[in-house]
């Protein structure tokens, strides 16, 4: 069974998408790049990357291992969120960070629910 884990803007987690809604709709309608998964894959976690300019997100990752380890939960794939992927100016710094360490396939992209003026 696939375990998602999401990593997204601290910022736009905290102050643009509250609950970051789009993300769970789009995992749990299977859209986006969602749409690779069956029926049982489950979301496992939101991760923020701990803010500008991503420092952090290597420490939050192995976090999320050692939290996660009493109950023999890992994520299997890791997505990034479009608040990171179209809008962070340290996206790429920050998304090769997570693909050097995440120790999973990491996906860009989540959900299809882009409005062009969220961010502006």
């Amino acid at each position: 069974m696939e375990k998602i884990l999401i990593v997204g803007c601290k910022k736009a987690m905290d102050d643009v998408c509250i609950g970051c809604s789009r993300c769970m709709v789009g995992f749990n309608r299977r859209e986006g790049e969602f749409q690779r998964y069956e029926e049982d894959a489950e979301l496992m976690g939101l991760l923020n990357c701990g803010d500008c300019p991503g420092a952090t997100i290597v420490t939050r990752l192995a976090q999320v291992n050692l939290w996660n380890k009493p109950m023999g939960e890992t994520p299997t794939k890791v997505h990034i969120a479009p608040c990171i992927t179209d809008h962070c100016p340290h996206s790429e710094t920050l998304i090769n960070k997570i693909k050097a360490k995440a120790g999973v396939e990491v996906v860009e992209g989540t959900h299809p629910y882009k409005p062009s003026d969220i961010f502006s």
